[in-house]
């Protein structure tokens, strides 16, 4: 299989910043929230969207937004 240079950028990139930190997930959370602060963009927070009764007794399946015929099981 060939390798995505884009893909091989991004691990790279996570395996430089997890090294500088000796892999400790806190030091790095710390970091980040760090450099969002000082960052400058407004971070913007929305409240959740409660489902209705009938939206929660409604059958969705998200494999039926890829493919209709799934919800019918008329599957050729």
């Amino acid at each position: 299989m060939k390798l995505d240079p884009v893909l091989a950028e991004i691990r790279a990139t996570r395996a430089a910043f997890s090294e500088r930190f000796h892999g400790d997930i806190d030091a790095m959370l710390a970091d980040l929230r760090l450099r969002q602060a000082e960052g400058g963009r407004k971070s913007v927070r929305l409240p959740p969207q409660r489902l209705t009764a009938a939206e929660l007794a409604a059958p969705t399946h998200r494999a039926t937004a890829i493919n209709p015929n799934l919800a019918t099981n008329s599957i050729p």
